[in-house]
C-alpha cells in the first residue's frame, strides 16, 4: 500500500457465504423479469388463439352464406338428386377457402354434402334451431370430425327456408394455426428475458462497486458503526467524493472547528487556505483562522486502484500553539542569557588577566563598558515599558539578533504602562512574531538592522509624537486615526521596522494565511497567528516598504471610551 493513501481491496469481503447486495438485486430481478415475460408470453398466446377464434368466426360465416346465396345452390336443391350437384362444388370450395367441412342440408337435418362422402344422408349434428328461425350464427360443438367452430345459415326460395349451410374450421387446425405464432413469441419473448437480463446484470455491477460488494446487514452494520464512530471521535473529519466539491460527510467536530453551516456543505465553505489545499496528500499542514490554529492531514482513499474521495483530519492546535510560542520566547531568552554569560565569562577571564598584569585602571575601564551600556537598556525597558513579560521579550530578542549579527534597536519613544487590552501571552505573540519575522528579513543582507517601538497612543499624543522621526509620526497619525474613527482615541501601537526588502501589499496579504512564507524551511505561521490576534481586537494591521520596510499594528484600548 502506498503511503498516503488508503486503499479498499474488493477481496478483503469475499469468502462469507452470503450473497452481496448487488447479488440479491440481480437474482430478484432475474425472477421478477422472468415472471413477467413467462406470464406475458402466455398472454400473447391466449390472445392469439383468440384472434384466431374471432377470424375463423368471422371466415365460416362467410364461406356458409356465400354457398347458401348461391344460385347454383337453389338450382341444385330443386334437382331429384342434389348430392350430385352440390357435393363436388362444396368440396372444392372447401378446399380454396381453408374449411374442414361445408355441409348443405334439408331443414329436417339430411345432409346433403359432407367432407366424408359415407356420411352424406345422415343427420346433421348441431344446432339448427336458430338457422331455422332465419338467423345465421357460429357456434363451437364437437361434431363428427371433433371439436370445431361453425356457421349455419338458411337457403331462401322465394321467402321461404327450403335448406341449411353449415361451415367450419376444427380446433386441431387453429391450435395448428396458434402453434406457428409461438416461435415467433417464445423468440420474443427470449429476446426480452435476455436483454432485461443483460440489464439487470450491468446494474447489479453498478450496485456491487458502489457497495463494494457488502451484504446488506453488513451495509447496516458498517452505517451503525459510521455513524457512532462519526459523533465519538474529538478529531474533525471531512470527506469528499471524486469531484472533491461536495462534502459527503462531515461529523460535529469538523463543523466546530470550520464554523461550517449545517447541512450540505461545500469546498467553498471551508477556511480559504484550505480551500486553496492540493488535491493529494497532506501531512501536518497548519491552518490558521480567525479563532483556531488547526493541524490539517489529507489523504487520497482508493478502490480496485481508483481514487474515491479524499478524507481530511483536522485537529485543534491553538492552545498547543499559543504555549509552543511562549516557550520559544522564553527558550529564546533563555539562550540570551547563556550566551551572555558565555561572554561575560570571556570579559571575566580577560580582567583577571589584566589585573594580574597590573594593569588595573585598564581592567576597570574594560569591566565597566559594556555593562554600563547593557545596564542602561534594562534600566530604559524596565522603566518605560511596564509589562514585565514584554520587558523580557524585547531584552531577549537585543541579544538574539546580536547573535546573528543584526543590530536591534529599542526606540527612544517606546512607553508602555500597560499591554491592554491584550494579555501578556498575546503581546508576546504579538510583538515576537514581528520581530522574528524581520530579523529573518534582515538577515539576508550586510550590515542588517531592526528598530522596535511598542507604545500606547492617545488622541494628544497621536497629534504630536513626540520624539519621532517623519515617516513614523505619519504611520502613528494614519494608524491612530483609523482606530479612533471606529472604536475611541487610546490604542496599543506597535511598530516593527528592518533593512529587509519588505513585503508588497499581495504578499503581505497573503501571509495572512496559513501554509504562506517568504521563508523556504518553515511554514511560515507568524504573520498569521498576528493576523488572527488583530482580528479579534478589532485592530489594524499594515505595511509599508518605503521608505523602508515596516510592519505597523495598531489594537484599540475599547474600554477608554
Amino acid at each position: 500500500m502506498a503511503r498516503g493513501k488508503t486503499v479498499l481491496r474488493g477481496e478483503k469481503y469475499g469468502g462469507r457465504g452470503r450473497l452481496s447486495l448487488a447479488g440479491q438485486a440481480f437474482v430478484l430481478q432475474l425472477v421478477v423479469l422472468g415472471l413477467v415475460i413467462g406470464i406475458g408470453a402466455v398472454l400473447a398466446v391466449l390472445d392469439a388463439r383468440h384472434n384466431s377464434d374471432v377470424t375463423t368466426s368471422r371466415e365460416v360465416t362467410d364461406v356458409a352464406v356465400t354457398v347458401a346465396h348461391a344460385p347454383s345452390t337453389v338450382e341444385a336443391l330443386h334437382t331429384p338428386n342434389p348430392t350430385a350437384l352440390l357435393q363436388p362444388v362444396t368440396e372444392r370450395t372447401r378446399l380454396e377457402t381453408g374449411m374442414d367441412f361445408i355441409v348443405v342440408m334439408a331443414p329436417d337435418r339430411t345432409r346433403y354434402t359432407h367432407t366424408m362422402p359415407e356420411r352424406i344422408g345422415q343427420p346433421f349434428s348441431g344446432n339448427i334451431d336458430r338457422a331455422l328461425a332465419g338467423q345465421t350464427f357460429t357456434e363451437t360443438f364437437t361434431g363428427t370430425l371433433g371439436p370445431s367452430i361453425r356457421a349455419v345459415t338458411p337457403v331462401y326460395d322465394n321467402g321461404r327456408i327450403i335448406a341449411l349451410v353449415s361451415a367450419g374450421v376444427t380446433r386441431a387446425r387453429i391450435g395448428d394455426q396458434v402453434g406457428t405464432q409461438l416461435p415467433l413469441i417464445l423468440g420474443v419473448a427470449a429476446a426480452g428475458l435476455a436483454v432485461a437480463a443483460a440489464g439487470s446484470f450491468l446494474l447489479s455491477r453498478r450496485i456491487r462497486r458502489q457497495t463494494h460488494g457488502l451484504a446488506p446487514d453488513e451495509l447496516r452494520t458498517l452505517y451503525e458503526q459510521h455513524d457512532a464512530v462519526l459523533h465519538s471521535i474529538h478529531e474533525g473529519l471531512v470527506v469528499f467524493g471524486p469531484t472533491g466539491e461536495r462534502a459527503e460527510v462531515v461529523n460535529d467536530e469538523a463543523r466546530r472547528l470550520l464554523d461550517l453551516p449545517d447541512g450540505m456543505v461545500v469546498r467553498g465553505d471551508l477556511p480559504i487556505s484550505m480551500q486553496r489545499m492540493s488535491w493529494g496528500v497532506v501531512r501536518d499542514e497548519m491552518h490558521v483562522t480567525t479563532d483556531r490554529i488547526l493541524l490539517v492531514n489529507q489523504d487520497v482513499v482508493t478502490w480496485e486502484r481508483r481514487p474515491i474521495g479524499t478524507v481530511i483530519t483536522i485537529r485543534d492546535h491553538t492552545e498547543l500553539r499559543t504555549v509552543m510560542g511562549e516557550l520559544d520566547s522564553v527558550r529564546g531568552f533563555a539562550e540570551s542569557l547563556r550566551a551572555q554569560a558565555h561572554e561575560s565569562a570571556n570579559r571575566l577571564h580577560t580582567v583577571i588577566t589584566m589585573v594580574e598584569l597590573g594593569r588595573y585602571r585598564e581592567a576597570v575601564e574594560f569591566a565597566t563598558a559594556e555593562l554600563q551600556l547593557s545596564q542602561a537598556l534594562i534600566d530604559r525597558l524596565l522603566t518605560a515599558v511596564g509589562d514585565p513579560a514584554l520587558a523580557a521579550l524585547l531584552l531577549g530578542k537585543v541579544n538574539q539578533a546580536a547573535e546573528r549579527g543584526i543590530e536591534l534597536t529599542i526606540t527612544e519613544d517606546t512607553a508602555l504602562d500597560s499591554t491592554a487590552p491584550l494579555s501578556a501571552q498575546e503581546t508576546v505573540t504579538l510583538v515576537g512574531n514581528l520581530i522574528d519575522n524581520a530579523i529573518d528579513a534582515a538577515a539576508e543582507g550586510a550590515d542588517g538592522w531592526v528598530e522596535v517601538t511598542v507604545r500606547q497612543q492617545d488622541s494628544n499624543l497621536a497629534c504630536d509624537p513626540a520624539g519621532a522621526d517623519p515617516a513614523l509620526a505619519t504611520e502613528l497619525a494614519a494608524a491612530i486615526d483609523t482606530v479612533r474613527s471606529a472604536n475611541g482615541d487610546s490604542a496599543l501601537f506597535v511598530r516593527v521596522a528592518d533593512s529587509g526588502p519588505g513585503m508588497s501589499a499581495e504578499t503581505f496579504a497573503r501571509a495572512a494565511e496559513r501554509g504562506y512564507s517568504t521563508k523556504a524551511d518553515h511554514h511560515g505561521l507568524g504573520l498569521a497567528l498576528v493576523h488572527r490576534l488583530v482580528d479579534r481586537h478589532d485592530g489594524v494591521i499594515g505595511t509599508a516598504r518605503d521608505p523602508e520596510s515596516a510592519v505597523t499594528v495598531t489594537i484599540p484600548r475599547k474600554d477608554a471610551r
